[in-house]
């Protein structure tokens, strides 16, 4: 006998995490608040800094406070269930508090993912057409972009967790991963789940190619570009104002794709496992590093 939707609001599940190694919880603890308490403060810091320095006050960096804060946000959603879990013997969460969760986390991990896309686009036009990018990069367009990256993942999450809401579950809801992640509910429920599969398969899909097109396509613009630079310098130039991007592009595109690449079996649940707390936890941490390393501008104001 399947549970009714009265009863669905009343099912808990178990997020299992690292709990298959309890000699490690301590110091995962330790190093997992130490990674969160650096992304909170990197990110916010960054906001910060880009508000008050005038020279960052241009499209980049505009759109560089908004990847900031999308990694403030879906590390926030994941990384203090997770510690929590990992210094209590409860690791119980609601169908409601695990719907919620799968809703923010998805919706600022595929904004994230087009944010990067908007940024690839925006070195295109400040290395191939440097006369023309205030023009072509208005301050209306900037706006439209980051509005339509925020608005397209909310409208993927959004299908997604309306989908997850008709599952019904029965008997055992034990989920072997740190957070609420839509397959893992998938493989729980006991109803039908082909449109579910369906769904998650053409939203993943069309997200992850799309973003990589408008990237790999400015990227090649934007290189041959350098080549036909005949100034040495000019070209280190150009080559620096985009390196620290496609560092950020390369670990985060290269994890997903790297999940995409791992077999669905019990034996890879671990290797996902740790896949999962790089691109939720520690790339968050990273991007503000990252960016603030190779900018004399964002150090000087530090």
């Amino acid at each position: 006998m399947l549970p009714s939707d009265r009863n669905k609001s009343r099912t808990m599940f178990i997020l299992l995490g690292f709990s298959d190694y309890p000699e490690m919880q301590v110091p995962l603890f330790l190093i997992f608040l130490a990674i969160y308490s650096v992304t909170v403060v990197g990110n916010i810091g960054m906001i910060v800094i880009i508000k008050i320095n005038s020279k960052l006050h241009t499209p980049m960096y505009f759109f560089l406070s908004h990847l900031s804060f999308v990694d403030f946000c879906y590390s926030s959603i994941i990384a203090p269930k997770m510690l929590v879990n990992l210094v209590l013997q409860d690791r119980t969460i609601s169908f409601l508090g695990c719907v919620v969760q799968f809703f923010f986390f998805c919706t600022f991990v595929v904004t994230e993912s087009f944010l990067l896309a908007v940024m690839a686009y925006d070195r295109f036009v400040a290395i191939c057409s440097p006369l023309l990018y205030t023009v072509a990069m208005s301050q209306k367009l900037c706006v439209m972009l980051v509005v339509g990256s925020y608005s397209w993942g909310v409208a993927c999450s959004l299908i997604l967790t309306c989908s997850a809401l008709q599952l019904s579950f029965y008997g055992s809801n034990i989920i072997d991963h740190f957070f609420c992640e839509f397959s893992s509910l998938l493989s729980l429920s006991c109803a039908d789940t082909h449109i579910n599969h369906l769904l998650l398969f053409i939203f993943a899909t069309f997200n992850e190619v799309s973003t990589l097109l408008i990237i790999l396509l400015s990227y090649l613009f934007i290189v041959v570009t350098i080549l036909k630079m005949r100034s040495a310098s000019g070209r280190r130039k150009a080559f620096s104002t985009c390196a620290s991007h496609l560092t950020a592009i390369t670990i985060f595109h290269g994890t997903i794709l790297f999940l995409y690449c791992v077999p669905n079996s019990k034996n890879s649940r671990h290797t996902v496992k740790v896949a999962s707390v790089f691109y939720t936890v520690v790339i968050p941490m990273l991007n503000p590093v990252i960016y603030s390393l190779r900018n004399k501008d964002v150090k000087n104001t530090i």
